[in-house]
């Protein structure tokens, strides 16, 4: 292997985005995968270094820079160098991040404030 380029499947593995390399490879198969916003049908295509990944997955979807490759998959931390995530940020994610954060000691949330979470995050009960 080059340290210049790896292959998709791998290179989203060793960065953490899935669990698996197999699960890697079919969400690129199943085309969730855009590299420098084309789709990417094949698992085998090459990213290389300021290549931008687009992941769509659970309803998510992450924009993530490539800064670097690695030879064996890391912890979080060796995974973190390999990426920067350039997401921009929702102001639903935020809102939601916002009424996440609670006053320590208050308690449980009442069901009033669940319920306003549960509209906020688009959720159904």
């Amino acid at each position: 292997m080059t340290d210049d380029r790896q292959r998709i499947d791998k290179w989203l593995w060793h960065a953490r985005v899935v669990r698996t390399r197999s699960s890697a490879a079919a969400l690129v198969t199943e085309g969730h995968v855009r590299l420098n916003g084309e789709r990417v049908s094949a698992s085998s295509r090459p990213v290389k270094a300021g290549d931008v990944v687009t992941v769509a997955l659970d309803r998510v979807v992450r924009i993530l820079k490539v800064t670097g490759f690695a030879e064996r998959r890391g912890n979080a931390d060796a995974a973190r160098l390999l990426c920067e995530d350039i997401t921009p940020i929702s102001p639903l994610r935020e809102a939601a991040a916002a009424q996440a954060e609670r006053n320590p000691g208050s308690g449980r949330p009442t069901k009033q404030e669940r319920r306003a979470t549960d509209r906020l995050l688009d959720r159904e009960r």
